[in-house]
C-alpha cells in the first residue's frame, strides 16, 4: 500500500507537469499545528532538510504554528537532522504526572515543564536559528484582545466562547477576540528579496501584527505558539510585541491556510502535512465547509499520509492528544505506540524520495 499522497493547487500542479520538482523550486515550507500528529512528519523533515534541500541554495521561508513552529525552528539548527531526532524523542517521552488527588496536571505545571524542555532544547542555539543563511523563521501566535487580553479563570472561558461564536459567523469576526501576531527572524543574505509586508504571505485575510524575532523573545514566542488554551498557561507580555496574553498559533491559524506569495524563481509552497485538508483555524475543526482548498493554496504541494495507510498504524489512527488520556496510567504503552507510528512513517520519506527522482504528475491529486 502506498503511504504517501500528493495534493497540489493548480499552479503547483502546472509547474510540476512542466518542470518536475527540484529543490530550488521551493520558496516556502509551512508547519501546521496539530500536536502529536506532527510526529509522523519527522522522517519527511529529516529527508527534506538533511538530504534534498541542501542540493539548492535559494532562501526559503519557514512558517510554523505550535508543533509546526517547533519543527521549523529545528530546521534552522546547524545540525538539523540530529535536532529532528531529538525533537521526536523529547516529544514522545514527555511526561506530566498529575498532582496527588487530581486526574490531570495543571496548566501551570505543564507550562513550566514545557518551558524547561524548550530551554534545554534551544539553549545556546538561538543565535544559529535566527541567523540561518538560507532559512527565515516565522512563528505564529494568537494574541488575546478584550476579555482575552489577560488570562483569567472566569473571563478567559467567556472570551473563547465569544471567539467561537464570532468565528462561526465569519472568520474575520474572530479578530474582535484574537489577532495573529507573527514573529519573524531577521533577513539575511543579499539574494533575499522581501515579500509584501516582509512576510511570505499576504496577511490581509485576518488581523495581523508583525514582530521581529530575536534572542530576547525567541523562547517566549515559541512557547506561546505551543500554548494550547486551558492545557498550558498563556504567555504574557512578550518582549518587543504588543502587551497581553499569547496562546497557541493554531487558534488563529491551525493548518496555515494562508495566502502564500512565493517568489517567482521558487514558486512552490512545499507542505508536509498529516492530512489533505488545510483547516484555517482551530475553531474551524467542526466547520467542514471551511476545510476545502482556496486560491490561497494555488502554489501548494501537500505531502500527506494515505488515509488507508493511517488505518494500519497502532489504534488505526495518527498519534493525538487523546492518547495522553487513553494511556494516562501506562506511560510506556503510549511511548511504544507513538514510536511505532513514527517508525512506520519512514515509508512516507522513502516514497517521496523515489517520487522526486522521477516526478510523476499522475500521482498528484487536486488539493
Amino acid at each position: 500500500m502506498k503511504a504517501l499522497h500528493l495534493y497540489a493547487g493548480p499552479k503547483a500542479s502546472a509547474h510540476i507537469a512542466q518542470h518536475g520538482l527540484r529543490p530550488d523550486h521551493v520558496g516556502v515550507i509551512p508547519g501546521a499545528a496539530g500536536g502529536p500528529k506532527g510526529l509522523i512528519l519527522g522522517p519527511l523533515d529529516r529527508f527534506l532538510f538533511g538530504e534534498w534541500l541542501p542540493q539548492s541554495t535559494q532562501p526559503i521561508d519557514l512558517v510554523g504554528a505550535s508543533i509546526g513552529a517547533w519543527r521549523m525552528a529545528t530546521a534552522c539548527l546547524t545540525h538539523a537532522v540530529q535536532g529532528f531526532e531529538r525533537l521526536a524523542h523529547d516529544y514522545i517521552h514527555q511526561r506530566y504526572e498529575p498532582p496527588p488527588g487530581q486526574k490531570r496536571p495543571s496548566a501551570q505545571q505543564v507550562s513550566e515543564a514545557f518551558g524547561q524542555s524548550l530551554n534545554a532544547f534551544y539553549g545556546g542555539h538561538i543565535a544559529e536559528v535566527l541567523s540561518h543563511p538560507r532559512f527565515r523563521l516565522h512563528v505564529l501566535t494568537s494574541h488575546g484582545r478584550h476579555l482575552l487580553h489577560r488570562e483569567h479563570p472566569l473571563l478567559t472561558p467567556l472570551g473563547y466562547a465569544g471567539a467561537f461564536v464570532c468565528n462561526a459567523l465569519q472568520r474575520k469576526a474572530m479578530a474582535w477576540w484574537l489577532e495573529r501576531v507573527v514573529f519573524s527572524s531577521p533577513t539575511h543574505g543579499p539574494s533575499r528579496q522581501p515579500h509584501a509586508l516582509d512576510l511570505p504571505f499576504d496577511a490581509r485575510d485576518f488581523a495581523t501584527q508583525h514582530v521581529t524575532l530575536n534572542e530576547g523573545n525567541f523562547m517566549a514566542a515559541l512557547q506561546a505558539s505551543c500554548s494550547i488554551p486551558f492545557v498550558l498557561q498563556a504567555v504574557h507580555d512578550i518582549p518587543g510585541a504588543p502587551r497581553g496574553a499569547y496562546w497557541d498559533g493554531g487558534i488563529t491559524d491551525y493548518h496555515l491556510h494562508l495566502n502564500y506569495t512565493p517568489p517567482p524563481a521558487s514558486p512552490i509552497v512545499l507542505y508536509p502535512h498529516f492530512q489533505q485538508a488545510v483547516v484555517p483555524g482551530w475553531l474551524d475543526k467542526s466547520l467542514k465547509w471551511r476545510h476545502t482548498a482556496s486560491a490561497f493554496l494555488d502554489h501548494a504541494l501537500v505531502l500527506a499520509p494515505n488515509p488507508e495507510w493511517v488505518k494500519t498504524l497502532p489504534n488505526g489512527k495518527l498519534p493525538d492528544r487523546s492518547d495522553f488520556v487513553t494511556y494516562a496510567h501506562d506511560f510506556d504503552a503510549r511511548v511504544k505506540v507513538w514510536q511505532q507510528a513514527a517508525s512506520a512513517s519512514e515509508q512516507l520519506a522513502d516514497e517521496l524520495a523515489a517520487w522526486l527522482d522521477q516526478p510523476d504528475i499522475q500521482r498528484v491529486q487536486g488539493l
